[in-house]
């Protein structure tokens, strides 16, 4: 059975689609059945692997809003066993249309039950807020995937984060974990960028992932031209990290790479 993984945190331009693109695609390129769910309504993870926003037929809205079964909102990408909801803007209306609902915090779980036998991952890109997109999403989820920035406000924001999400896990979610905490746009030339990863790794300890993902512009290239950076430039140190995180988590689940 398959794990289902959000990838969140509430602060912008920390890597959250970055990470859901190419993690996502280093997993499948490591044999591994991927579903990968795009629940930002700016749809930059849609865009990202080259899909056409307005020659989408079905996407996360019309699973929401009941126009469409979430097996028709899966599309196949250009890497094979590689899977994508895709969205588009129209799913900030879900955000007002979903406060309607009695079963609000909880249709996202129901639509992926019966998708959790096919895939062996199914990760989901979160907005940059804690509304009720990301809430579906952490309800849905078994773990949560933090990608962090090397940057000063860094283990504040983390800190609160983690506290929002045991009161998830205390109110939505009981089986909630944190999967692990993801370091990104590090600079080794830069001393706050070491101070900053120092301290998060002396606080959340054997949470933090060992792969340590640096800044690169290949990684910010790539998804203009509708690829991740592990198919665009995969000798790119950026891509050579994402692909160095796929292998540390299989071996965390004792999967081999």
């Amino acid at each position: 059975m398959g794990k289902i993984i959000a990838i969140t945190n509430q602060k912008g331009g920390v890597g959250k689609t970055t990470t859901a693109l190419n993690l996502s695609a280093s997993l499948a390129l490591a044999n591994e059945n991927i579903l990968v769910i795009d629940s930002d309504p700016q749809g930059n993870l849609t865009s990202g692997f080259g899909m056409k926003k307005d020659q989408i037929k079905a996407g996360l809205y019309e699973v929401y809003t009941g126009k469409a079964a979430m097996e028709d909102a899966v599309h196949q990408t250009l890497i094979p066993n590689l899977y994508v909801v895709p969205t588009s803007m129209d799913l900030f209306l879900s955000e007002i249309e979903l406060l309607e609902k009695a079963d609000r915090e909880t249709r996202l779980r129901a639509f992926l039950k019966p998708l959790k036998d096919r895939f062996r991952y199914i990760l989901i890109d979160c907005p940059p807020s804690f509304g009720i997109l990301t809430l579906n999403a952490l309800v849905a989820a078994e773990s949560v995937l933090v990608p962090v920035q090397c940057e000063f406000f860094a283990v504040e924001g983390l800190s609160l984060l983690i506290k929002l999400l045991w009161r998830i896990r205390g109110g939505f979610n009981e089986t909630l974990d944190l999967e692990g905490i993801l370091l990104t746009m590090f600079n080794r030339h830069l001393a706050l960028s070491r101070q900053i990863s120092e301290e998060v790794k002396r606080v959340f300890k054997s949470k933090v992932y060992d792969t340590i993902i640096p800044r690169n512009v290949i990684l910010a290239e790539s998804p203009s031209h509708g690829k991740p950076a592990v198919l665009y430039a995969p000798n790119s140190t950026g891509a050579q990290g994402y692909i160095a995180l796929a292998k540390e988590i299989l071996n965390e689940h004792n999967l081999l790479f």
